[in-house]
């Protein structure tokens, strides 16, 4: 008996041959501890795999050129292509020296959390279709908010990621802000005149509020770029006057978009300014916390989080800082009401045509998708099993290791601090001291010497993945390449902290002297 009514098979008289197409049950059984065996010795190992599979796009189309089956294979043959085909050509973006991007690290109950929500294939759009999953969401929703002092009466949902959460939030901000009913005609409405503007820093604003504007059909042109600080954070002098221009000129500024632990720097803005910008001049206040919003919860870093609660929407996202495997986004929105009103539809066959006691809250009523997946309960179970002050301690750990790569490089004449890190995310630059000093005699030396810089930066980022030694990004700082990690795996160590910056330094060695052997 599966649960309280006793679950009978229904017997069929078709006189047709029928194909069985589910597993027997124990052969699932056997199938599934080979499959949880496979993954503990992953886990096991993980932390000596070479992080990058070091194999060109050709070499990996090749492994998985196949015809497509017309008859079926044996279950064990297509499990045992995992560890044959599939690891081989996978970058291990749980390795405690993956630092890419910004992508968590995959807590191991969360990967036993997505196998049972796969098993149950409950649908998180509508209440009916996923009771369990609906209640689990709304209950993890308040915890964040709680974790992150936002107002835990909030609306909210998990989306794929931080564009949907973005979109959502911005969407939400535009149907509420706008002159006239946007929700029937959209940008085709008569009463629409100018543009709809959103503002966000010029430095270390994501790129994912520009694909925003695109799929909001406003055109990239929307996203207003206002100038940064020295310390990489909005201006917000200058974006106050942006907005009074732009009014002038005849456009409509709907949102601010704060960074809350920026893309390259973690960064995070002036939230308590730009919430009373907002104010002043009834504009939407989004905070895109995708990458830092959950430092919120450490005590020692309130003061950076001063304004957040103040935010009419808040992004963040699970798969990242909280290690959540992907994928998890989150969106929280100050005014459930809002949110709904935004998303809401009807249709009977969605919610019925006959009121019924057998009803609850409708996620497709309050976010873009109708399909869901149960996301929350591996959020849900990783949230539980480390509780608030077992996730202080991880990202306490993540924060130290950024600051013990900051002391390497400072520490080194090879090396060039471009900031100091706040959270974990941190940008530095391979650049012996002579080349600095050699940089400051001309203008035409400076640009030759950072040309070479730049050049050189790359080659050691693709020289340490090369080697499998560790994942590692380049991006651009102030207009020149840098090396930017990402320490946002709870696995990663101070002892790998160190073990990486050794490589980056011997990696920068060697190829400088081949340089000047040519």
């Amino acid at each position: 008996m599966i649960g309280p009514r006793a679950m009978t098979r229904i017997s069929s008289d078709l006189t047709t041959d029928w194909w069985e197409a589910d597993l027997e049950p124990d052969e699932f059984r056997r199938l599934g501890y080979q499959a949880v065996d496979m993954m503990a010795d992953y886990f096991a190992s993980i932390h000596n795999l070479p992080v990058f599979p070091g194999k060109t796009s050709k070499e990996v189309v090749d492994v998985f050129e196949e015809p497509l089956p017309l008859k079926g294979l044996p279950a064990e043959q297509i499990l045992q292509d995992w560890p044959t085909r599939v690891l081989p050509s996978a970058t291990h973006l749980g390795s405690p020296r993956y630092f890419g991007y910004v992508n968590g690290s995959g807590t191991m109950l969360g990967v036993l959390a997505d196998a049972l929500a796969a098993s149950v294939n409950m649908n998180a759009g509508g209440w009916k279709a996923g009771p369990a999953a609906t209640e689990i969401e709304r209950r993890t929703i308040a915890w964040i908010a709680e974790m992150i002092d936002y107002p835990t009466r909030c609306g909210g949902l998990f989306t794929s990621g931080g564009t949907m959460a973005n979109f959502t939030g911005l969407l939400t901000g535009l149907r509420n802000t706008a002159s006239y009913d946007s929700t029937a005609d959209g940008l085709q409405s008569e009463a629409r005149s100018g543009k709809h503007l959103i503002y966000m820093a010029d430095h270390e604003g994501h790129v994912s509020i520009t694909r925003v504007a695109d799929l909001l059909n406003l055109g990239r042109s929307a996203v207003r770029r206002v100038p940064s600080r020295a310390d990489f954070t909005i201006d917000t002098e200058a974006l106050e006057a942006m907005i009074r221009a732009d009014r002038d000129r005849g456009d409509h500024p709907f949102c601010v978009v704060a960074q809350v632990g920026s893309i390259n720097t973690g960064g995070i803005d002036s939230l308590e300014e730009i919430a009373d910008i907002c104010e002043r001049n009834s504009l939407w206040f989004h905070a895109d916390g995708a990458c830092g919003a959950v430092g919120a919860m450490l005590p020692e870093k309130k003061e950076m989080y001063k304004g957040l609660d103040r935010a009419d929407s808040v992004t963040l996202d699970p798969h990242k800082w909280l290690f959540i495997p992907y994928d998890c986004g989150c969106v929280l929105v100050r005014d459930p009401e809002k949110l709904r009103r935004v998303f809401s539809i009807s249709a009977p066959y969605l919610h019925g045509t006959l009121p019924t006691e057998y009803t609850g809250l409708n996620y497709f009523d309050y976010g873009p998708e109708f399909s869901r997946g149960f996301r929350a309960l591996k959020v849900w179970m990783t949230l539980r099993h480390y509780g608030v002050e077992g996730y202080r301690k991880l990202l306490r750990q993540g924060i130290r290791c950024a600051e013990r790569l900051d002391e390497r490089v400072c520490a080194s004449d090879e090396f060039e601090q471009l900031h100091k890190p706040n959270l974990y995310i941190y940008s530095f630059r391979y650049a012996p001291l002579e080349d600095r000093r050699a940089a400051r005699r001309t203008a035409q030396d400076q640009e030759r010497i950072d040309a070479r810089l730049d050049c050189l930066n790359q080659r050691i980022a693709d020289e340490i993945q090369a080697r499998g030694i560790a994942f590692i990004m380049t991006t651009r700082i102030r207009e020149r390449t840098a090396l930017r990690i990402s320490i946002c795996s709870h696995r990663t160590t101070l002892a790998d902290i160190d073990a990486v910056f050794d490589a980056l330094t011997q990696i920068g060695r060697e190829i400088s002297e081949k340089e000047d052997e040519q």
